[in-house]
């Protein structure tokens, strides 16, 4: 049995487990030795235990941010914006260790087409996390990578109906909407 085997079955374990943070241990551990080579679900693999790393992160802080909205809770403001900021932080450096952990064991070695398309939109999508909460230099330095990301990632050569390719234009169009505020970009990158 190889050490990748044992790898992959430790993170789906961790999967079941809802332990999330153990299930990106594994598989980075998978990404420093095969790098792109990774197979198509093992890369689905690296989808879910990222996405579920951040999520609740993600969702913690659109609710905190709803709440502070509310004005009976107004003479709550301070605690609940440090509350938050703690959350953002924890947020931004999940984001950032799969940025690195992409950067570092996946596109600084040989890769291209598909897996490249995949993990550079990656890129794209997870400084666009960041984004969601990053405030003044920080925010436009993270749209910044984020749109280099993604236009990289467009410049791939893919068939129309890849799901990759599916994937990058609607997370694309999301960013342009979003993170950009170029709505007429938006729809016309999800037409």
């Amino acid at each position: 049995m190889s050490n990748v085997e044992e790898y992959i079955f430790l993170a789906r374990v961790a999967e079941q487990a809802e332990r999330f943070e153990d299930m990106v241990d594994q598989l980075e551990h998978v990404l420093a030795e095969k790098g792109a080579d990774v197979t198509s679900d093992e890369r689905n693999l690296l989808s879910v235990a990222f996405k579920n790393l951040i999520s609740s992160k993600r969702a913690a802080c659109r609710t905190i941010a709803a709440i502070e909205q509310n004005p009976k809770y107004a003479k709550f403001s301070d605690a609940l914006a440090g509350y938050k900021n703690g959350i953002e932080q924890k947020l931004q450096d999940d984001c950032q260790r799969i940025i690195d952990m992409i950067n570092n064991k996946v596109l600084s070695k040989a890769c291209d087409g598909e897996p490249k398309a995949f993990f550079v939109k990656m890129v794209g999508d997870y400084y666009r996390y960041i984004a969601e909460n990053a405030k003044g230099d920080n925010l436009e330095k993270v749209k910044q990578a984020a749109l280099a990301a993604y236009n990289e990632a467009n410049a791939i050569t893919l068939p129309p109906c890849n799901p990759i390719k599916l994937g990058l234009a609607l997370n694309f169009s999301v960013f342009h909407y979003e993170a950009m505020k170029h709505h007429k970009a938006a729809c016309d990158l999800a037409d």
